[in-house]
């Protein structure tokens, strides 16, 4: 995908970004959207966030994902009350595990295949996160389907081999984060067209990000996943990015790969008018991606810069100001 065809996404990006904009929040909203729990390492615990007479499971799956999945821990926290724990039980099922053998994995997602299998029939494993999704889908009657695709694609991709295009990693990215998706609306009672389009498009640009913000990470243990296509469109190899090359080219390929996430965040926002305002804590997590893109174009798309491995400390009140907002 030819840098040239993405221009239209964003327009010319590296002549800066303009300011955001500063208004005043009420009083109350400030107050309140400071009393969501901090990042993980902060030393408060995940019982200080949890309502009374929260299960032992419930609180498993709440630190699962305050360790291991930030974002995704804030955004659970402010869904509605009723769907909190469901949503929790969803992600801490979606993180994924680092495995140091291709035979580990796989024992792994046989064990989730039987687990998911074994729900379905009323008798979960005595596994925290099992149980919890036993919970989930009792409650909400979940649909199989969109839990077993996310197994079957996290196997497939156990071999760790770079996407040979960027459809691949959208096919994966569709059936990984836009299940996710496709269920937490179900636990909101969604059931619409435009919703399941606009989660369509919310998964592909997670993970295009996320493969965006692995790269460092995966570069520092000798592996790249970015898209062969985009890599061989602009001349890169995968020992450019092992070196942390900062060479026009290499931008050029976090260009092409940050436009088409941009392209999927503003084709899910267009259809803003026709989803349902229920559906839209659903889509809390657009806040998170639009903030690392700003951040990469703001430094040029090097892919290294220092600032992009920092945390936003303020993505917790722009999490709430969103969620007030009614908007996604």
């Amino acid at each position: 995908m030819a840098a040239s065809t993405l221009l239209s996404a964003w327009g010319p990006l590296r002549l800066g970004v303009p300011g955001l904009c500063r208004c005043r929040q009420p009083r109350g909203l400030w107050a309140n959207a400071w009393r969501l729990p901090e990042p993980a390492g902060s030393g408060r615990s995940v019982a200080a966030v949890s309502r009374p007479g929260t299960s032992g499971t419930d609180r498993y799956c709440l630190e699962l994902l305050r360790k291991r999945d930030y974002e995704g821990y804030l955004c659970s926290l402010l869904l509605p009350a009723e769907s909190r724990s469901s949503a929790c039980a969803l992600r801490a099922f979606n993180v994924k595990d680092s495995v140091s053998e291709k035979t580990i994995g796989l024992m792994r997602m046989q064990f989730w295949k039987k687990t998911v299998d074994d729900i379905y029939c009323d008798s979960p494993p005595h596994q925290p996160v099992a149980i919890e999704l036993w919970k989930a889908v009792k409650r909400h009657n979940l649909t199989k389907r969109w839990l077993m695709k996310i197994i079957d694609e996290r196997e497939k991709n156990l071999d760790d081999k770079a996407y040979r295009n960027i459809q691949e990693l959208e096919n994966y990215a569709e059936n990984t984060q836009s299940s996710l998706l496709y269920l937490t609306l179900e636990i909101l009672g969604i059931k619409d067209l435009h919703a399941d389009h606009a989660a369509s498009h919310i998964g592909k640009a997670q993970g295009i990000v996320t493969c965006l913000r692995a790269t460092p990470y995966h570069g520092s243990r000798r592996r790249v996943f970015l898209p062969m296509d985009i890599c061989m469109l602009h001349g890169v190899s995968q020992e450019d990015f092992l070196r942390k090359s900062q060479d026009k080219n290499v931008r050029d390929v976090i260009y092409d790969m940050a436009s088409q996430a941009h392209l999927h965040l503003k084709h899910a926002r267009s259809f803003h008018k026709s989803v349902p305002v229920k559906a839209f804590p659903a889509f809390l997590q657009t806040v998170a991606l639009e903030d690392y893109l700003k951040k990469i174009q703001q430094v040029d798309f090097d892919i290294f810069h220092p600032s992009l491995q920092q945390k936003n400390t303020l993505l917790p009140l722009s999490l709430y100001i969103q969620s007030w907002r009614k908007r996604y």
